[in-house]
């Protein structure tokens, strides 16, 4: 069985920590946005927009974002019978 990956291709997951102190983990942002000169701040823009959105339906105020980072990924274990693994015994 393989290890879902965080990075699929077409999305691009973010951990993004609020100036209160909150933190929200694997914010979802399609690939094609992010690159080029921009860099990440496409990200921020479309993250900080839903956030607006989820801050009108629920008549709470929009959190300002402090950081964002993208989600690092998991380390693989090694597969059985690969070299790693034999040498990790």
């Amino acid at each position: 069985m393989t290890a879902k990956h965080r990075h699929s291709g077409t999305w691009v997951f973010f951990d993004v920590l609020y100036e209160d102190g909150s933190r929200r983990s694997n914010r979802k942002v399609p690939a094609e946005i992010l690159g080029g000169l921009d860099g990440d701040e496409p990200a921020r823009k479309l993250i900080e927009s839903q956030d607006e959105e989820i801050s009108k339906a629920s008549g709470q105020p929009r959190p300002v974002i402090a950081s964002l980072s993208r989600t690092p990924l998991p380390k693989a274990a090694p597969r059985p019978g690969s070299l790693k693994a034999a040498r990790a015994r």
